[in-house]
């Protein structure tokens, strides 16, 4: 109890009953964990980590950073790059909350970062995670607003920072309802680094202080030297309609538009690794000619979608497409990261639901670099149209690059606040 009320008395009453909601939840975790593992068994690996529980120990002063899943995973690339260059001495902690993030880490930096689970947001897991790791600092990624870790980290002047953080006006309204914790657990963050003025203005209007306007981390992430490598296995001279990071419910109405004879191979890659079996199965019980990227196989004469059923070849999916169409913007999910098809070059075409990327969807539809479309069949007719107005896309891909050039500079701009309100807060204390 002590350490209840050793943070911030005006904190206590929201913070308590937030905790003593999550101690009722506590007997139907393993329970989630296990529905969780139907689809995806790589939820009961690293389990104990999830209560505080860790084997690793760090081997040189940390510098900890918390990316859910796989888009904060990526986002973080460059920031990761840049702080192993400005403090090599230090050991980067990354942590995740999903399997799909924490695999996604492991392809990207192999052994040059420590990883680890997040802990549910217990005070006792959260003290064990404290203890065990003991970082000089640590920067969530986008939108983790964790009550407890937060009163923690501040309780032992560990400085902490919300990086790259966007609100959507539906996650602000959530967050008003709990206005006394969200205000408390925000004004305890020693920084917010936001990505668009919109987002800012959001935080502030829940009460927070400290908000800087940065940009999107996402711009600097750098596509690399080889993206080339799906082009050369399925031929340069096969056209190709790219649906990236489809969700649930999309890839049927994207199919429900597919023409019987299409001029282009149809590329579907869904978000998420564990659906790719149910795309499978949407595919053959529709009797399409389809087959897997997993086959490493050319393009076969009668295929009309290819399943992209691999993980971390995002570019290289990118890099053999005349045309993407983003998911997640189809439905109601807030839309998928464009920026990463900008970078290289590859044509746009948006859905109606964007929230998740709303300034960047906005900003690459008036620089020319995206076309918002209202559905799905919308969306296959306009690919179409663009595969066959050779000069439109000419113009969409130049207006793609220029505006992911003009956009980049938010890891600097990160650094610079890190070094100037973390460090020199550490350095205080």
């Amino acid at each position: 109890m002590c350490a209840i009320f050793c943070v911030g008395q005006s904190m206590l009453k929201p913070r308590l009953l937030y905790t003593l909601a999550l101690y009722l939840l506590l007997p139907f975790i393993p329970l989630r964990l296990l529905w969780r593992a139907r689809k995806q068994p790589a939820y009961l690996q690293h389990w104990r980590e999830r209560f505080g529980w860790y084997v690793d120990t760090p081997q040189a002063p940390l510098i900890w950073i918390h990316a859910v899943s796989v888009g904060e995973t990526r986002a973080c690339v460059p920031l990761i790059a840049a702080l192993q260059a400005r403090y090599p001495e230090h050991q980067i902690l990354l942590t995740h909350m999903t399997p799909t993030g924490r695999e996604t880490g492991q392809a990207l930096f192999g052994g040059r970062v420590l990883q680890a689970y997040l802990p549910y947001d217990l005070p006792g897991a959260m003290r064990r995670f404290l203890n065990r790791f003991q970082p000089r600092f640590g920067l969530l990624m986008e939108t983790e607003l964790w009550p407890n870790l937060i009163a923690a980290c501040q309780q032992r002047r560990i400085p902490l920072a919300l990086i790259n953080a966007r609100l959507s006006a539906r996650s602000a309204r959530g967050y008003a309802k709990l206005a006394a914790l969200s205000r408390d657990t925000l004004n305890a963050l020693a920084l917010i680094s936001a990505q668009t003025a919109e987002d800012a203005a959001r935080l502030q209007q829940l009460g927070a202080s400290n908000v800087a306007i940065t940009g999107n981390l996402k711009f600097d992430v750098v596509p690399p030297p080889a993206n080339d490598q799906l082009r050369t296995l399925w031929g340069s001279e096969q056209k190709i309609v790219l649906a990236a990071s489809t969700r649930d419910g999309e890839e049927a109405l994207l199919l429900d538009a597919l023409p019987a004879a299409a001029p282009y191979v149809l590329v579907i890659v869904p978000r998420h690794p564990q659906r790719f079996e149910v795309v499978a199965a949407l595919l053959a019980a529709r009797g399409i000619a389809f087959q897997r990227r997993s086959e490493n196989a050319p393009i076969r004469t009668e295929t009309q979608v290819v399943l992209g059923d691999s993980m971390g070849e995002m570019f290289a999916y990118y890099g053999a497409a005349e045309v993407a169409i983003i998911g997640g913007s189809l439905l109601p999910f807030g839309g998928q990261n464009l920026i990463e098809a900008c970078a290289l070059g590859v044509p746009v075409i948006l859905g109606p639901h964007t929230h998740n990327f709303a300034q960047a969807a906005q900003d690459a539809v008036h620089s020319g670099a995206a076309l918002r479309v209202a559905d799905a069949g919308d969306a296959m007719a306009q690919a179409q149209a663009l595969l066959q107005d050779e000069e439109k896309r000419k113009r969409m891909r130049a207006a793609a690059l220029s505006f992911a050039a003009e956009h980049r500079g938010a890891v600097d701009k990160t650094l610079k606040l890190i070094e100037a309100k973390l460090l020199n807060t550490r350095r205080a204390q």
